[in-house]
């Protein structure tokens, strides 16, 4: 006589359903208990399949994306960002902007918390669903050059078009050649009303001319990505890390509070 549970374990890989194969038998039992009708049963065990299928596409896209582990919106300080900052990123987090191909443009001095702000965000899209990738911008710049000069220019651009949002860290501090300039371009100008790009930057616009280096080639980035975006302008800020060294070295260096007058010393004057 054949073993019904084997043979279920083997239909149900067969199926590609492994959540349910997994834990049918203790969720049989649990539903015998309860009194659960075969419908409640088989909502539990669909939905069983669907939660471990849901954390594995998590699991793939947070993988996939390269972005920093730790930099999340649990561990990003909001409440050192002034409030029309902290409103913007509760409305990015919800990841609405890449409905419209918005762009996201964070530009702060070193230290303000912008990369951290960004990749937040890319966490929260990647938890919603969302296929994102996060590069430094000097690599990106490399791999298109790369492909340009294999002439497999058209097929790395098509393999980014996957990513709803392509975050670029630190635009600002990769001084480009030529022909560094021109893929960069090429493949913000791809992007234009398509697809978003999220950029960390700690030049202002008007000095994006050390980027791009010729006057038109600056003025028509800087028209694509600002055309439909997002500006978390951290101008104003000061760096965190040195926030915190001050902090330190004025607790250091504070005087001793004085001890309280000893009341006998008083009496006896």
């Amino acid at each position: 006589m054949p073993d019904r549970q084997t043979e279920m374990r083997q239909m149900l890989r067969a199926l590609r359903l492994p959540a349910i194969a997994a834990v049918y038998a203790e969720l049989a039992l649990k539903a015998a208990k309860a009194t659960l009708t075969h419908e409640e049963f088989l909502y539990e065990l669909l939905r069983a399949e669907c939660l471990q299928r849901e954390e594995h596409r998590v699991a793939r896209l947070l993988r996939l994306s390269g972005l920093p582990p730790d930099k999340t919106f649990r561990t990003l300080q909001l409440d050192q960002f002034p409030p029309l900052i902290r409103q913007q990123l509760e409305r990015l987090r919800s990841g609405t902007f890449l409905d419209n191909a918005i762009n996201v443009v964070a530009a702060g001095k070193p230290g303000v918390g912008k990369s951290h702000a960004l990749a937040a965000i890319g966490h929260e899209l990647v938890l919603q669903g969302h296929q994102v990738l996060w590069t430094p911008t000097a690599s990106l710049v490399q791999e298109l050059l790369a492909a340009k000069r294999d002439l497999r220019l058209p097929q790395v651009l098509a393999k980014l078009d996957r990513f709803e949002c392509v975050f670029l860290d630190d635009i600002g501090y990769v001084q480009h050649d030529r022909d560094e300039m021109e893929v960069l371009f090429t493949f913000l100008a791809e992007r234009y009303e398509r697809r978003s790009v999220a950029i960390s930057t700690n030049l202002v616009f008007s000095d994006w001319n050390r980027i791009f280096k010729d006057p038109m080639t600056t003025m028509a980035a800087i028209d694509r990505v600002v055309h439909h975006s997002v500006i978390l302008d951290l101008m104003g800020m000061d760096s965190f890390r040195a926030r915190q060294a001050g902090d330190q070295h004025t607790r250091h260096t504070a005087p001793e509070p004085e001890p309280p007058a000893d009341p006998d010393m008083g009496q006896a004057a």
